[in-house]
């Protein structure tokens, strides 16, 4: 059995329900049910047959509407590992270090075409880094008070499947200075990312080697499955960046979250208009069962 997760707070309505299992039944899928996770605001759809039909039957047919389709054994999952800059923070920290530098346009213009897959992300990072040399490092804690937001939701999804036995780790191409409190604010278990060089109190501009990029990302998924002798299918990964695919890929549940087109075409999941407790509900937890302090 599978069950598509329809998810647009405030926006459903109980026509949803009906056209879903219509469009499922079009689809040759079985309908076999649907219902409310939370009134007006996630809907699970169960079917029979045909994942790959129910994603192509429902993934735009609803504006506004994200969809994720899954097996309905083991939704709930006992592993999440998570991108950091553009998914669980709403900015690219290396960016906003640049912005203080002086040379936020240069550098972001790199950061894009990497996130994209354009650009080779470890040696986009230390030509992003090397040009950051001589700032003084006072300016990570700015820039860490000043512009480092938490993502809509992301507290919510890691504390509530904490809540419920699972395993967090933010793994990030970005910087351990921002990733360690980050990650420790949310509620991670632990953090993996580039550490940047010091010398007399200014970036050198370089990082300490090897870097953090999407290998490190899919080794960690790998070896926290190892580790805690999980199936893959109980896993969930999230991110933004062409360097999130491959653990993206790998997971049970890999989500390409508001993500660049290369990611979104490639993910299982995709969430391009809600926040992050969308993969709450696509967990199939309502509101009541969410753990937001």
């Amino acid at each position: 059995m599978f069950i598509a997760t329809l998810i647009a707070p405030g926006a459903l309505v109980a026509g949803h329900i009906s056209e879903g299992r219509d469009r499922l039944n079009a689809a040759g899928c079985a309908s076999a049910g649907g219902g409310w996770i939370d009134e007006g605001a996630a809907i699970d759809l169960a079917f029979a047959i045909s994942p790959d039909a129910a994603r192509a039957a429902l993934e735009g047919a609803f504006a506004g509407v994200d969809v994720v389709v899954q097996a309905a054994e083991g939704r709930r999952k006992r592993l999440i590992v998570a991108d950091m800059d553009s998914t669980m923070i709403t900015v690219e920290c290396i960016d906003e270090l640049a912005d203080y530098a002086g040379i936020k346009p240069q550098i972001a213009a790199v950061t894009e075409a990497a996130m994209r897959g354009e650009l080779d992300f470890e040696s986009a990072l230390d030509a992003r880094v090397a040009l950051l040399a001589g700032l003084d490092e006072a300016v990570i804690q700015r820039c860490l008070d000043e512009r480092v937001t938490i993502m809509p939701g992301a507290e919510a999804l890691v504390k509530t499947m904490r809540g419920w036995g699972a395993t967090a780790v933010l793994v990030s191409g970005g910087f351990t200075r921002f990733a360690e409190p980050v990650a420790a604010k949310i509620g991670f278990h632990r953090a993996i990312a580039n550490r940047l060089e010091i010398a007399d109190g200014m970036l050198s501009g370089a990082v300490t080697k090897p870097i953090v990029g999407a290998q490190t990302k899919l080794d960690t998924l790998r070896g926290a499955i190892a580790e805690l002798g999980l199936p893959a299918e109980a896993t969930l990964a999230v991110g933004d960046g062409a360097n999130d695919l491959a653990m993206i890929g790998a997971a049970g549940l890999g989500v390409a979250y508001h993500a660049k087109p290369i990611v979104a075409a490639a993910a299982a999941a995709r969430i391009d208009h809600n926040d992050l407790t969308a993969l709450l509900y696509a967990q199939g937890v309502p509101r009541a069962e969410w753990v937001t302090a």
